[in-house]
């Protein structure tokens, strides 16, 4: 399995990004989310999403400005960054979890599978 991620880059705050996490496998039951780590920091969590879409869970900093989706049938997910701030500046990750139950959150999520990063920077 790989998970392939895609559309980091520079952004000025309060610009827009759009980040994509295609899969080799299918993930159409699938829990995926997108976590992020900035520089001297440990990884974190940013935003998951239920196999079906429906239940979708986001890190305080970031509510109201990120959306995070799915797309099953191009086994991809993606996520929506609004409203940029330069706090968002980090390697962000695809994860991917086989057997995530259907109410997903930080807690439930627990990834198998971990794209290589794409790296979002927001300057000062």
């Amino acid at each position: 399995v790989q998970l392939v991620e895609s559309g980091g880059g520079l952004a000025q705050a309060g610009d827009s990004l759009s980040l994509s996490c295609t899969s080799t496998h299918t993930i159409a039951s699938w829990g995926m989310g997108w976590f992020r780590q900035a520089p001297g920091k440990e990884r974190e969590f940013v935003a998951a999403i239920s196999w079906n879409g429906r239940s979708k869970a986001y890190a305080d900093s970031v509510k109201g400005r990120f959306t995070i989706d799915r797309d099953n049938g191009w086994n991809r997910a993606s996520l929506q960054m609004n409203d940029l701030k330069p706090e968002d500046t980090a390697v962000y990750f695809c994860a991917a979890d086989p057997v995530a139950p259907i109410q997903i959150d930080e807690q439930t999520l627990r990834p198998r599978y971990w794209g290589q990063g794409t790296q979002v920077t927001v300057p000062s």
